[in-house]
């Protein structure tokens, strides 16, 4: 690890218009995949007469995607720039990459969005950029890509540049917090140098792009939130659930609350990387053990906080969702898996409240019969167990989930407000 401030950064747009070579284009550049391996994936590409494709390469490492020349994985990839350290969380088209934006370790905070000049806003593009709004992205570098297919023709760039601005202020995305490149991430085009195919263009590459996003503030002052990955039995010490912490910070003798378990204890030791440490604080992956806590009293999707303010559960609560692919309607008593943070919950959509429309974000209709692709909405949900969720007015961080459905991400939304139980 490095001690630069971390970033999480989303690469989101179109499956095709080239995120899996622009990010490994960034690794490359930024010599995080050594030379050798980027030779070996360019001889594999063209053994499959899939010359060039060797910076996607570098993300595609299942044999089986290969074949079929399609990113699957979210594959987790770092590299450093001069002022940070960065997470790629690789966005593929793969519709899954929802899931893991809200409940990875992987809450993105700001965004490469990847347009083709030759293509401009597809669908895809649009509900990428509606769920970055979504869940809070805030910064958002957008990459006009493909440049050496439109003969880097300054023309073909400001028609995609006024396509996506018209697109960001649809969903109330504030277009000063934009930036916009012109790439080629095949070639390497303003990727980590300024490119000599584009004389008309003299503003920042990505990579001084990425060195130039804000900090993120790690949220310490908000209360301990920890959702846990995972319990284990680790002989001499006890139980030690496992997760990473979300906001707030943990220390040696805290009196914590496992919710909606509802148990709790004293916080006896907390380990990160196999060494004991007194404290813990956000985007630490932790192990801890706390006194009375057994193994079968806590369980994987429950959240530690401090007892005197713990993790809240819901009877119900009020969101606003995103529909993004249902093959029908969505009507009140539809009962589809959560996914938040690390639990996965069946919950029944009680009512739909109204519906909003996604381009200005005011109130349309009151009570609608249903909801379908492509609509947002204000519902009210109630879990089919007990589940710790927190509005994402407070916290954030614990405040949007994946709906899922059919193997797929039917929609995806943030909790307005919890009514406890």
């Amino acid at each position: 690890m490095s001690d630069k401030p971390h970033q999480n950064l989303a690469v989101i747009g179109h499956v095709d218009h080239g995120k899996s070579t622009m990010v490994g284009r960034l690794l490359f550049e930024t010599g995080s995949v050594p030379e050798h391996v980027i030779e070996q994936h360019r001889e594999e590409a063209e053994e499959k007469g899939k010359g060039g494709f060797e910076f996607a390469y570098v993300m595609d490492n299942l044999a089986e995607e290969r074949e079929r020349g399609v990113t699957i994985d979210i594959a987790h990839q770092e590299f450093d720039t001069d002022e940070y350290y960065f997470t790629i969380v690789d966005c593929p088209g793969h519709r899954d990459f929802v899931k893991n934006m809200i409940t990875g370790a992987s809450q993105a905070d700001n965004a490469v969005l990847v347009v083709a000049a030759d293509d401009g806003v597809q669908p895809q593009t649009q509900e990428h950029v509606f769920l970055s709004r979504t869940l809070g992205i805030n910064e958002l570098i957008v990459a006009v890509n493909k440049m050496d297919l439109v003969d880097y023709q300054e023309s073909r760039y400001q028609e995609t540049v006024e396509e996506v601005t018209q697109l960001l202020k649809q969903v109330q995305f504030n277009t000063d917090d934009a930036s916009f490149i012109p790439t080629s991430a095949f070639e390497g085009d303003n990727v980590s140098t300024a490119s000599e195919n584009t004389p008309w263009y003299d503003g920042e590459t990505l990579l001084e792009a990425l060195n130039n996003l804000p900090e993120p503030q790690p949220p310490t002052d908000a209360p301990l939130r920890l959702p846990i990955q995972d319990v284990y039995t680790i002989s001499g010490i006890g139980t030690v659930p496992v997760g990473r912490i979300e906001t707030g910070t943990m220390e040696t003798g805290d009196d914590v609350s496992f919710q909606p378990s509802d148990v709790g204890g004293e916080v006896k030791t907390v380990e990160m990387h196999h060494e004991e440490v007194p404290s813990a604080g956000p985007g630490d992956n932790v192990g801890f053990n706390v006194r009375g806590i057994g193994k079968d009293d806590i369980r994987r999707g429950d959240v530690c906080g401090p007892a005197d303010d713990p993790p809240s559960v819901a009877e119900t609560f009020q969101a606003r969702i995103v529909v993004m692919q249902h093959p029908s309607v969505i009507t009140a008593g539809y009962t589809p898996v959560f996914h938040a943070h690390t639990a996965q919950v069946a919950c029944t959509i009680e009512s739909i409240d109204y519906t909003i429309d996604p381009a200005s974000g005011e109130k349309e209709e009151e009570n609608p019969d249903f909801i379908q692709s492509g609509d947002a909405a204000v519902v009210t949900v109630r879990p089919q167990k007990p589940l710790s969720i927190e509005s994402a007015n407070e916290i954030p961080e614990l405040g949007s989930f994946a709906i899922r459905d059919m193997g797929q991400t039917v929609a995806a939304g943030q909790v307005l407000e919890v009514h406890e139980r």
